[in-house]
């Protein structure tokens, strides 16, 4: 988007982006997916978290779900302010969260390794910007290659 009217004070979508990248190369070296999120705040990232399915045995910890994890109880008017910042585009789990907390802006690093809810977001006025970061894309296509049984396992296919 170009616009002539100078820009919001606070960090850019890349910059907020570089939180959830940071987790997603955190849960990597833990053995795990590479994908990470971040839960930003009238500008200010108040709480991360990466894919943790293989470092707990869990099958919802996804980026965005662990992140709000870790963002704990919040009330309905801070999820009103806030954006959620993923490596990846969400998958139907983390889409629902997303709504279910009226988060009204998701930043998305890239889509093109896998397409998630970004319809079903748009179509209940949920504000998306796909970022179509080198970095995130490289993340998992090497990830992918890798270990696809376990991307598999993590997007419910076989």
């Amino acid at each position: 988007m170009t616009s002539s009217a100078p820009s919001a004070p606070g960090p850019s979508p890349a910059e907020l982006l570089a939180a959830a990248v940071a987790e997603a190369r955190r849960g990597r070296d833990e053995g795990g997916v590479p994908i990470g999120a971040a839960l930003v705040v009238d500008g200010s990232v108040i709480a991360v978290g990466h894919n943790r399915r293989v470092q707990e045995g869990s099958a919802i910890k996804h980026g965005e779900t662990d992140c709000l994890e870790a963002a704990g109880r919040l009330p309905a008017s801070v999820y009103a302010r806030a954006t959620m910042v993923t490596t990846l585009s969400p998958c139907d789990m983390c889409t629902g969260a997303i709504l279910l907390y009226k988060i009204p802006r998701v930043i998305i690093g890239e889509n093109r390794t896998f397409l998630g809810g970004e319809e079903l977001l748009r179509s209940r006025g949920v504000e998306v910007v796909v970022l179509d970061d080198a970095e995130c894309i490289e993340l998992m296509e090497d990830f992918i290659a890798r270990e696809p049984a376990l991307w598999n396992e993590d997007i419910g296919e076989e």
